[in-house]
């Protein structure tokens, strides 16, 4: 049965893009593909769910235009996570929040931890709790106890990346998963349960990333975790497809009620789809 079935249904984690976009000067990845908000609509309206959330991806760096344009052409459908600059100016704050952006993302894979505590920063976080945003942590979680204690303090709303990103050795006995399972006692930490292919290989992707939800599960409730198809899956295209994100979904969440609330009631309103959470 599709997700929508029964309502509305979320994907929090997207990524359009096109070839001859300026690309960041630091990146990992360089795409010789497309990847369209046409070719992604009809994936959301093929697979039954009704919004899509749309990432800004790193190798775009802090210019946000392609998004903000797909997010303007779908304003009810879509809402966006920028990349931006500690220094970005006020007005251009305003101008995302006025587009559907809904928060920054930290893109830390490869790259020094920035100081958030910093007189920069702390500016930029003031002004993204005052939008009521939140900010989107993407890094090893070996690396999350290093970073998250100073958002927390800095009264942010944390949404971590891709199951925390635990080691693909140690999978769930990674201490930096264990580390990421406490912090839900701060009831401001959201957790994606998408990209399993970046933690686990491939074939294991349905019983280890089911381990890994159901502790998820345990720790924060389903009222703070979302799904992500991570489409179009970057460098991972070969071991990954639409169809098989939403089948891992199927194989982690057994529980209609739970299975709601990840894909529709929590998302909707962490993402602002029903109004200014604050």
């Amino acid at each position: 049965m599709p997700p929508s079935a029964t309502g509305p249904a979320v994907d929090t984690h997207a990524h359009v893009f096109r070839q001859g976009l300026a690309l960041a000067d630091t990146r990992r990845h360089t795409p010789d593909y497309d990847a369209t908000l046409d070719q992604y609509l009809a994936l959301l309206d093929t697979h039954g769910l009704t919004h899509g959330v749309l990432v800004q991806p790193s190798f775009l760096g802090t210019d946000n235009s392609h998004l903000v344009q797909a997010l303007r052409a779908q304003p009810d459908r879509l809402r966006g996570v920028a990349v931006v600059d500690p220094t970005i100016a006020d007005e251009a704050l305003q101008a995302l929040a006025a587009a559907g952006v809904v928060g920054i993302r930290l893109n830390l894979i490869g790259l020094p931890l920035p100081d958030v505590a910093a007189p920069a920063w702390r500016h930029l976080l003031d002004r993204v709790n005052a939008l009521g945003w939140h900010v989107e942590i993407h890094v090893q979680a070996a690396r999350l106890a290093d970073i998250m204690p100073a958002l927390l303090q800095a009264g942010c709303r944390l949404v971590v990346d891709h199951f925390g990103r635990p080691d693909p050795a140690l999978g769930v006995a990674d201490p930096g998963f264990a580390y990421l399972l406490r912090q839900a006692d701060s009831a401001r930490v959201w957790v994606k349960l998408a990209a399993a292919y970046r933690n686990w290989p491939a074939p294991a992707c349905a019983a280890s990333g089911r381990e890994a939800t159901q502790q998820l599960l345990r720790a924060y409730t389903p009222a703070r975790l979302m799904w992500g198809s991570d489409w179009p899956h970057t460098e991972h295209r070969h071991l990954a497809s639409y169809p098989a994100a939403t089948q891992w979904l199927d194989a982690w969440i057994d529980d209609p009620a739970q299975r709601r609330a990840v894909l529709a009631d929590t998302p909707l309103q962490l993402f602002q789809f029903q109004g200014d959470p604050r």
